[in-house]
């Protein structure tokens, strides 16, 4: 996928367990579009820590026949369920600059094609463009390990 998508607003960032049992990565959910319509749900990259595939995150926390759109589903459920309830090692942020590098598009299928106000779902690698926020993301997986 080659286009690059980008916004200001709303970043909620977050721990995500996603090579079981202990390989934990930082996702970020932010939304873009007319009335937040797209959501971009991404890892935070950190050297040490492997690349997160949320589709195949979503496709191991389903059950082996779910579809593409549940994987996707599950992938906005759980980035909706972070910024509904901030837990510890989490950060939300009120206005940030962003970008995401996207490797896949899905669209959910469940409640007549939109899921939390969203009918697209784009995941990848997701960036802060300022340095300090970037940094204090990546931060965030230290936290939690001291936890």
């Amino acid at each position: 996928m080659a286009r690059e998508i980008s916004g200001t607003g709303r970043v909620t960032l977050f721990p995500l367990l996603h090579m079981w049992p202990d390989v934990y990565g930082v996702a970020a959910y932010a939304t873009t579009g007319h009335f937040g319509i797209t959501a971009a749900v991404g890892y935070i990259p950190i050297p040490e820590v492997p690349d997160m595939s949320l589709l195949d995150v979503g496709a191991r926390h389903s059950s082996t026949n779910a579809s593409r759109e549940a994987h996707a589903e599950w992938v906005l459920c759980t980035a909706w369920s972070a910024r509904t309830v901030l837990k510890p090692g989490s950060m939300d942020i009120a206005s940030a600059e962003w970008s995401l590098e996207p490797d896949s598009k899905a669209e959910p299928k469940g409640n007549g094609g939109n899921m939390y106000g969203h009918s697209e779902l784009y995941v990848g690698r997701f960036t802060l463009v300022d340095e300090v926020l970037m940094k204090q993301a990546r931060e965030l997986l230290p936290e939690l390990a001291r936890r």
